[in-house]
Formats: C-alpha cells, structure tokens, sequence
C-alpha cells in the first residue's frame, strides 16, 4: 500500500536524491518555480540549449491545463479531479483552477515524487467548500490510487482523469492503454480523460529528449497523434478533438499559434 499523505500523514524523504535530475523539478525550473536543484537546473539548461522552444512548451501545457480544467468545471459541471502526475505546485493547479469556477470542488492529486508529495500536502490547500488529497502511489498501480481516492472522490459520480505529461515515462503502449482502460472503467458515465503529451513530430523536441534520457533522469518517450488517438478508445472527443495544445479551445483575443508543434492535447468523454 502505498503511503498516504496530507498534514497528520507526510510521504517519507529517504527516497529524495537531489543528485538526480527528475522531470517535474526540471519542469519546476521552467516554469520559473524555486523547486528544483543544482542537476534538475544543469539538466533544464542543457535542454534549452538544445531546443530552445522547450520552456514555451512548458508554458503552453500549463496554460492547457488551466483552459481544460476551466472548461471541465465552468462548461460541464465536472466537480470531481483525479490529477495523476502532478508534479510540483506552481502557478493555477487544479483545485486552483476548479474552485474558482466551483468553490465546492473536490480534487485528489497523486505522484511518486516524495518531494512533490510534501510540497502538495503544504501548498494545495483547499477552500473550505471543497477537499484536496495527497497519494504517494505510481501510475502502475491503479487499483491503489482508485482505492485512496475513494476517500475523497465519489465514484459513481463523474470525475475528470488528469494525466498531463506523466505518460511519457512508460514506453509501452499497451500497458498505457491498459492502465488507462482500468482507471477509466471505475469512473462513472459523463467522467473525462485528459491528455497532454511531447510529440515525436518536432525534431526539435525529439533532439531534446535523447539529451534528457542520458542525462540519467528516468527516461521520457515522446509520442505521435496516431498513438495518442489510441489512449481515448471508446471515448468521445471534446471538440477540437486531438490538437496541438495552443490550439485547444485557446482564449479569445489570444495570437494564432506557433507552427511548431509542441504536445499534443485531447480530453474525451465518458459515454
């Protein structure tokens, strides 16, 4: 089991090796967060050097999250977030986001990191209408994460499945899909699916991941539309469809996108 986190119940810190570069303090440092240390700096800098338009990346998906998680709870009535892969708080997380369109939203965020577990117990404090909670569990073990949610989640109630940039760290397909399929099956009818994910079809973005998966951070696997479309089988997209991220429902007023194609985005609906 894995252990459980919140302000009585913190994730223990043997497991934090800060000589290790790891992708969601790399990301902190992108997004301009103080999170991180020397080697996820070292790593983040050598990254950009390499492709330059990756902290834009960064930033977009960001912004992605936001625009998706406003659309969930503003436009559907989603009042329920199962983020998975959280990495560290920064600017609009997604009780943020969902509780200032939905004060009585209630959100589960769940990473393996210790350090982003200990940050999230102390940072992702929710309004007093709504819950959040914290699980140290990994994305292999669905039945474990579903089970610790269940203490704040309902169900049989619909709820909106997050996994923004974690999919990347498992290469093979079928066990995506098939992890997917499990936490999927125990959400209600009306639950959503939402993906965002670094595309294969930037040469850019691919050069970046062959420096990133030597630098001995746990390696990233970059993927193409056909292969993401795979991931929302049985579900109904939510128009635009599957899009690079600028151009997902984008906000008005706001410039066309770059030609550069950073991730790729879709969020599906249960039927």
């Amino acid at each position: 089991m894995a252990a459980e986190t919140g302000p009585d119940r913190g994730p223990s810190v043997a497991k934090l090796d800060t000589t290790v570069p790891h992708s969601a303090r790399i990301w902190n440092y992108w997004l301009g967060g103080k999170d991180n240390f020397a080697a996820d700096r070292e790593v983040g800098e050598q990254l950009r050097q390499v492709y330059p338009a990756i902290v834009d990346l960064a930033r977009t998906d960001r912004q992605f999250l936001r625009r998706a998680v406003s659309y969930l709870a503003g436009e559907v009535g989603i009042r329920q977030f199962l983020d998975i892969g959280t990495g560290l708080p920064t600017a609009d997380n997604t009780h943020e986001v969902a509780q200032r369109v939905a004060p009585e939203s209630r959100i589960v965020y769940v990473d393996n990191d210790p350090m982003v577990l200990i940050h999230a117990s102390v940072l992702l404090t929710s309004g007093p209408q709504g819950a959040t909670d914290y699980i140290e569990a990994d994305f292999r073990d669905p039945d474990t994460i579903l089970a610790a949610a269940a203490r704040t989640l309902d169900f049989t109630r619909p709820v909106a499945v997050m996994l923004l940039g974690i999919l990347g760290h498992f290469s093979d397909d079928e066990e995506v899909a098939s992890l997917i399929r499990r936490l999927m099956a125990a959400a209600a009818s009306g639950s959503y699916l939402v993906i965002a994910h670094g595309s294969n079809t930037s040469e850019g973005l691919l050069a970046a991941q062959r420096q990133y998966n030597e630098s001995g951070a746990d390696p990233y696997h970059l993927r193409g539309p056909d292969q993401l479309a795979r991931f929302f089988d049985g579900l109904d997209l939510v128009p635009p469809g599957l899009v690079p991220v600028p151009q997902w429902r984008p906000d008005p007023g706001s410039l066309p996108s770059s030609d550069a194609v950073f991730s790729y985005c879709a969020v599906g609906r249960k039927k």
